[in-house]
């Protein structure tokens, strides 16, 4: 049994919220205001949320403060805020949407199952690959949400290449996830 500190309020699960309170704001700035400097604004936000998602899982292992409510909404705050964002960055065509799709489409597969087989009383932890995946997709998103030139370098096309390489991660990740449960199940 795990030993819960603070209850749900505490700092991890604070950190966590952050995170999905940041969805709308990132949101609404791409949405409305997809300009240089709202889009350094929200930029600056989802790299705010995306440390906050290591911090709150070192947090909450050093700290002790690992609860359900965290296990659950830790994993679900990371895919709203780059599916969210990915989203959004759609219509100002900084990422095509058959990209988009297989992301989120790999997302909804694997966190399914992932569910399936918790409820069978196995766990099927993220791995090196997933991990990599996530933390290329963050940076890939990130980038494309700044996407004006900043001292000479073109953001847009490094988060380009970088969502293309996030993309192949993801499938293998993907892939990767499928035969671990194939064997488990």
């Amino acid at each position: 049994m795990t030993a819960q500190t603070g209850g749900f309020w505490n700092l991890s699960n604070k950190l966590t919220l952050f995170r999905i309170g940041a969805i709308p704001i990132i949101a609404f700035l791409l949405l409305f205001l997809p300009d240089r400097w709202p889009s350094f604004v929200a930029a600056f936000i989802f790299l705010l949320a995306a440390i906050s998602d290591g911090l709150d899982g070192y947090l909450a292992r050093r700290g002790n403060m690992v609860s359900t409510m965290g296990k659950l909404l830790d994993p679900l705050a990371d895919k709203l805020l780059v599916c969210t964002a990915l989203i959004m960055l759609i219509p100002l065509g900084r990422v095509s949407a058959w990209i988009v799709a297989v992301i989120i489409g790999r997302e909804m597969v694997v966190t399914t199952l992932r569910g399936v087989s918790a409820a069978g009383g196995v766990v099927i932890a993220a791995n090196w690959s997933g991990k990599l995946k996530a933390f290329t997709q963050l940076v890939a998103t990130n980038l494309l949400i700044l996407h004006y030139s900043y001292f000479s370098l073109d953001i847009h096309l490094i988060g380009t290449i970088l969502i293309w390489i996030a993309l192949v991660l993801t499938v293998w990740s993907g892939i990767d996830f499928l035969l671990r449960y194939r064997k488990i199940t």
